[in-house]
């Protein structure tokens, strides 16, 4: 059992809690028993694994599991386990995984997502999460928003990010082009477009752009896109939630692809 804060893997996986160290070492942080499941579900290949011996004594069949996906698996006292987690109250178990290795390529069919300088990761988690559930094919990030592995984004997606296909892009634009040669239509959303969203035909294979937090979509993603929508907002209201954003797009993409509207 490993007991010491100063031993050198416990002084490594604490350095995971900053993204300069994620990128560095190349490895980022799993934590928590439901993401631990959602990971071992679907086979993610896991890197370390560490928990208390009670949390082991009480998910012995999880442990086991864990231990096959990972290279290397120890248990640790509480006070190591607490320093290891980013969360107040770690629940026993935090693993790591290398960057990188999501074998989910996103393909360019149906309804895909694509997301430009998004900077908070409970939006990205709960847009992650809320895509899975709508079905959607796959998310493409830019590569200046939040990191896709920030241990905020992997808890807000409920586990739902070991699901979804998703990419970073290190040029959107050229992402966006390549969705219109496979034949996507691209939309976006502005505030003084014409369509509502619910007059889009979104049975077309369709690529949904939304923008950063504040500013919203660059001016040369907006000029990109093939359809402008808008949300209609009540007088006073500025904006929603880029992830309300989002769910409300892909529902409704939902509803008419189900009822083929």
């Amino acid at each position: 059992m490993l007991t010491s804060l100063q031993n050198t893997l416990v002084k490594q996986i604490r350095k995971l809690h900053s993204s300069k160290e994620r990128h560095k070492q190349n490895l980022f942080l799993i934590e928590g028993t439901h993401l631990v499941e959602e990971a071992v579900s679907v086979n993610y290949p896991l890197d370390v694994v560490c928990c208390t011996s009670e949390w082991q004594a009480a998910n012995s069949s999880l442990w086991q599991q864990a231990c096959t996906l990972s290279a290397r698996a120890e248990t640790v006292s509480e006070d190591v386990l607490k320093a290891i987690a980013t969360t107040v109250q770690p629940d026993g178990i935090v693993a790591t995984a290398k960057r990188g290795d999501r074998t989910l390529k996103v393909p360019f069919t149906n309804v895909v997502l694509a997301l430009e300088t998004i900077q908070d990761p409970g939006n990205l988690g709960t847009i992650i999460r809320t895509a899975a559930a709508a079905g959607v094919s796959g998310l493409w990030l830019s590569e200046d928003s939040v990191d896709l592995d920030n241990p905020k984004v992997l808890r807000a997606s409920a586990g739902q990010w070991f699901r979804l296909a998703m990419a970073v892009s290190p040029d959107l634009k050229t992402t966006v082009q390549q969705s219109q040669k496979e034949g996507m239509q691209v939309v976006a959303t502005l505030p003084n477009a014409t369509l509502t969203y619910w007059e889009v035909d979104w049975c077309k294979p369709s690529l949904i752009l939304l923008g950063n937090e504040g500013a919203g979509l660059s001016t040369e993603l907006t000029a990109m896109a093939d359809v402008q929508v808008k949300i209609p907002l009540q007088p006073g209201v500025e904006s929603l939630n880029v992830a309300i954003c989002a769910a409300l797009m892909l529902y409704e993409a939902q509803r008419q692809r189900n009822y083929k509207l």
